[in-house]
């Protein structure tokens, strides 16, 4: 029954000819339905039907709802994994400019010891450019932090 009435609200609020959410929800019969929509709302409602029904690793795995059973996974790719899960955590870092969360991002960029103080001191510099607002995405934050990135000097050949 619950089933049902998800179904039932997800199609109710979509508009004529809507179907995907942006990449950070992955692929599935949720990021399908979510297709072409903004907004947290469409992304929390991607993220679910992927979840609930268990249809990304049959999308995966037949290479159907968007998914690929070839691919790769990216090093672009795990960083956005990473950061969605731990996003809260990683806005408190990023602000404090230091955290096992931001040093493991650095990890997933590949910075190396030598600059990751000034990687820790970017993020830092930049918070209010990468956490803009209250409803921000995973996407948002590593954009503007590529962004930033490709701006310095000492950093710019992470991002290249």
């Amino acid at each position: 029954m619950k089933k049902a009435v998800l179904a039932a609200a997800l199609v109710t609020m979509m508009p004529v000819g809507a179907a995907l959410a942006d990449n950070d929800i992955g692929c599935g019969l949720g990021t399908q339905l979510m297709k072409g929509q903004e907004g947290v709302l469409f992304k929390v409602l991607g993220a679910t039907t992927n979840g609930t029904f268990g249809n990304q690793t049959f999308g995966i795995t037949s290479g159907t709802l968007g998914c690929s059973s070839n691919g790769v996974i990216t090093a672009e790719a795990r960083r956005s994994m990473f950061a969605s899960a731990n996003l809260d955590q990683l806005a408190a870092e990023v602000a404090a400019g230091e955290g096992e969360t931001l040093e493991t991002l650095a990890s997933l960029y590949q910075i190396e010891d030598a600059d990751r103080d000034a990687f820790y001191a970017l993020t830092q510099r930049q918070y209010d450019n990468l956490f803009s607002s209250a409803d921000v995405t995973t996407g948002d934050v590593l954009s503007a932090l590529d962004a930033a990135m490709a701006e310095d000097a000492r950093l710019s050949h992470y991002v290249a």
